[in-house]
């Protein structure tokens, strides 16, 4: 199995490996209180909150909520077999004058798993639905990996309904990408509960620099949640939608933020999707992975901090 995963993602090396952690030069912990600080205290939620909510689409998503209630609103969508906690290193640390959730996507973290129904237009729908339940007419959405296609999604079939986006570790598709197929090859062996030294290995071998054990250790649980089934379905949905011809109907903000090492999309595959869409701004990281949100947490929320005061305006 260790194989055949360096084999999928071309990055034979693991947490402990790759350059220099990320040095601490942005926004830290205290900062951000600073900055709540200077917002109405009295328009700030109260710590981050974990709840469920059951939507108009059939399913019940887990979702944590936090900051200004009458914010802009940010909604976070996680990589495939994630969960929120995806965002660990990066909520804790984002400014409070946002109004954020962070989702459990269906069949993934403490979300409900439907016995089918994974195609991107039903997560997408999904998006929508939770917009509706929290009475929001728009959101800025922010999405990694998996939540970049979903996001995409969105905004192509409801495109009133979305502010901006932030596409972290992405592409125009996943439909025939080299390195999803061969994923399908293994995930396709798997039956009931999914080999946890492959999880491990699927976990770790997505990122270039280090990130805190602790972090890998609840990717690693999280993706141990979902059944070989949820596994087989969603990675089946990600490659059969191709979307990228549609990619120039986009017309609102659009970052799209990315590591030069990205074994899953490499840098030709991240500006082939900056040039559909127009007007997207790049941001390369170098010697980073395919999750620059964990690999350079405090570079990625300092830049999407920046990008969403200015389409916030």
């Amino acid at each position: 199995m260790r194989k055949l995963l360096a084999a999928l993602l071309a990055l034979p090396v693991l947490a402990a490996c790759g350059p220099a952690p990320e040095p601490d030069t942005s926004t830290t912990a205290g900062q951000a209180q600073q900055v709540d600080a200077r917002t109405d205290t009295q328009e700030l939620s109260a710590a981050p909150r974990e709840r469920s909510i059951t939507l108009s689409t059939g399913v019940t998503l887990r979702y944590v909520e936090q900051g200004a209630r009458n914010g802009p609103v940010v909604v976070f969508l996680h990589g495939y077999t994630d969960s929120h906690h995806t965002w660990d290193l990066n909520l804790p640390i984002f400014p409070r004058n946002f109004h954020i959730y962070a989702l459990d996507q269906r069949g993934h973290g403490d979300s409900s798993r439907p016995g089918c129904c994974y195609t991107q237009q039903d997560f997408a729908a999904d998006v929508v639905a939770f917009l509706d339940a929290m009475g929001e007419e728009q959101a800025i959405l922010v999405g990694h990996s998996m939540g970049s296609f979903i996001s995409q999604q969105v905004a192509l079939d409801y495109p009133g309904r979305v502010r901006a986006l932030v596409l972290v570790g992405s592409a125009p598709t996943v439909a025939g990408n080299e390195v999803a197929l061969f994923l399908k090859s293994i995930v396709d062996t798997q039956v009931g509960t999914v080999d946890p030294d492959f999880v491990r290995e699927f976990q770790t071998s997505t990122f270039l620099r280090p990130v805190p054990p602790s972090y890998i250790d609840t990717l690693v649980s999280e993706s141990l949640k979902l059944p070989a089934s949820v596994w087989q379905a969603t990675l089946d949905g990600l490659i059969a939608e191709d979307h990228s011809a549609r990619l120039g109907e986009i017309d609102v903000p659009v970052l799209v933020v990315g590591g030069d090492s990205d074994g899953f999309f490499p840098v030709e595959q991240q500006q082939a999707l900056v040039d559909a869409i127009p007007g997207a701004t790049f941001v390369l990281y170098p010697g980073t992975g395919h999750a620059p949100h964990a690999e350079v947490p405090h570079r990625f929320v300092h830049e999407v901090q920046r990008f969403l005061k200015s389409v916030s305006k």
